[in-house]
Order: structure tokens, then sequence, then C-alpha cells
């Protein structure tokens, strides 16, 4: 199974920062009101089951205390994906967005990291 870790304001340095330092973090802040978001998260489960062992989906709902995470990352809307390395963004996508848009995201952020084999 795929790692797809929900994430809050206490867990996100154990599970996204920490894991980061070794594997490529997806951070999806998202809705539970919001269609696009809805609309994307299967996608990602797709991705990550397909990036099985390379990357990390965190999944973020952006709600009362989670939300000083959308404001530490700077969202403007949702849904946000953020690529996330050694604590660093690499890059990020809003809206939802096709498998193979999304698909094309992780492999170009795969390819300038060293992810385990």
């Amino acid at each position: 199974m795929p790692e797809i870790v929900k994430v809050n304001t206490d867990n996100i340095n154990r599970e996204i920062i920490e894991k980061s330092q070794h594997r490529l973090i997806l951070l999806d802040i998202s809705a539970d009101w919001c269609a696009p978001c809805r609309v994307l998260d299967p996608v990602l489960e797709k991705i990550a089951h397909e990036f099985k062992g390379k990357l990390i989906l965190g999944k973020v709902e952006a709600e009362d205390e989670n939300m000083k995470i959308a404001g530490q990352y700077n969202v403007r809307g949702f849904p946000t994906v953020i690529a996330l390395y050694q604590g660093e963004e690499l890059a990020r996508f809003h809206g939802a967005k096709s498998f193979s848009f999304i698909k094309e995201f992780v492999e170009k952020n795969l390819s300038v990291i060293k992810t385990p084999a």
C-alpha cells in the first residue's frame, strides 16, 4: 500500500518535514467543501499507488488548526499540491489536474532528487 498520511498541525513535522529528508512529498492542501478538491483526491491516490515507495502523499484538510499549515505554505486557493524535498518546496500546482499532468509533475520532481530504490 502506498504511503498516504493525514497531516495536521500535530504531526506535520514527523510525517512530512522529517520524511521529506529522504523522499519526495506531495502535500495536498484541500477542503471538504471544494469541488475541485474532491475531483483531485482519487487522482492523487492513483499517483501514490503508481509511485509507491518513491513518494509520500500528505493530505491536509484545511480547517480549524490546519489552516495554519495553509498559511505557512502561502496557499491562496484549494486544492494546492506542493512537492517537497528536504523540507524545501520544489514546485506546486493549483486546481484539479489530469492524471497525466500530475504524473509528469511527479516525474519531473523525482528527476532532481535521489529516492530510495
